[in-house]
């Protein structure tokens, strides 16, 4: 009887191991996907950290299924031609503004508006609310999943030639700025000669000194080592730019339910660990951008009153370009959260 009674929980032990061998078998590797994805930060930046987050996260989540190659430093191409690579499918994810396809998309150039938002974490609700899930949404018709919205900052502006404390002082300068209709406008009506450029570009324009500057959150001139071609740096906060995590709809549809599931998890697991690191460094690099040599001013709240006035034009006519009812409804999202 003890002989049998062992033997039975020998066997269901047997059993259970074999099932619980069965949760856990490796993939054969014919059966693993693996996804390029493509980013153009440096390795040094908190974004291209998060990118390898999310290839960890999504590893772990699909017990191996889906293997995710991380290609930064726009390895891959510019952001524009890296979108386009995402729509044709040659891309399975990437990670970037989306300022390069707004002119289609046009409810993107929202963010192009200058001083829309008042704080990261005004941004962050918003982008994580019912209208920045519409947005992500709305990219289904170019052959892209919108995952999430994976970070932003600020941004902020450099030059070479002068201090700028003063609407006036931007009369002039040749400026990068983001290949946005909103972007450009924004910046001419400032008095700067504003100049669409592929971020790839803009450090050996600078050196050479084709451009006279360029706006970017302090994060990114730091990683970028802006410092060693620009000098003057005027702090603004003058546009909030995210970040979004997409999927090619080509690989989106190829994955299981299951693993859409996993992988979305995995969006948004990296989507937190991301906007703390951005937050976090972006807290200490301005110290470090003046350890540098950088000279930082900040410009006065009447000069940015004034910049406010300059535009204000241009934001009255993009909204009519972008849609009067989705820009209403738009700010209408941002009051709830300043409530």
């Amino acid at each position: 009887m003890l002989y049998q009674t062992r033997r039975t929980v020998l066997a269901s032990l047997a059993a259970g191991a074999a099932i619980a061998t069965a949760h856990v078998a490796p993939v054969s590797a014919q059966d693993v996907k693996t996804a390029k994805l493509g980013h153009s930060f440096a390795d040094a930046h908190p974004r291209a950290t998060a990118m390898k987050r999310f290839a960890e996260e999504v590893a772990k989540a699909t017990n191996g299924s889906v293997k995710v190659e991380v290609f930064g430093n726009a390895a891959l191409g510019s952001e524009e031609k890296m979108l386009i690579a995402t729509q044709s499918g040659t891309i399975d994810f990437y990670m970037g503004a989306l300022s390069p396809i707004a002119a289609r998309k046009k409810e993107l150039q929202i963010f192009d508006f200058p001083f829309l938002f008042a704080s990261d974490a005004e941004a962050a609700a918003v982008l994580d609310g019912p209208a920045g899930r519409r947005l992500l949404d709305n990219l289904a018709d170019m052959n892209l999943q919108g995952l999430a919205w994976s970070g932003g900052a600020f941004r902020n502006l450099s030059n070479s030639k002068r201090p700028i404390a003063s609407l006036a002082d931007m009369k002039g300068l040749k400026v990068r700025v983001m290949q946005s209709p909103m972007a450009l406008a924004s910046f001419n009506a400032m008095g700067m000669n504003a100049v669409p450029m592929a971020f790839t570009e803009v450090y050996t324009a600078l050196e050479t000194k084709a451009l006279d500057g360029y706006e970017h959150p302090f994060v990114d001139m730091y990683a970028n080592k802006m410092f060693e071609v620009q000098k003057h740096l005027t702090v603004t906060n003058h546009v909030y730019t995210p970040v979004a995590l997409l999927a090619s709809k080509r690989f989106w549809t190829s994955l299981t339910p299951q693993q859409q599931a996993a992988v979305q998890a995995a969006a948004e697991t990296a989507r937190a660990f991301q906007r703390e690191a951005e937050l976090r460094e972006a807290g200490e690099v301005l110290n470090e951008l003046k350890a540098k040599g950088m000279v930082a001013v900040e410009m006065p709240p009447a000069e940015l009153d004034a910049i406010r006035k300059a535009i204000q034009p241009v934001i009255e006519k993009n909204t009519e370009v972008i849609g009067a009812a989705f820009v209403s409804d738009f700010y209408a999202e941002i009051r709830k959260q300043r409530k």
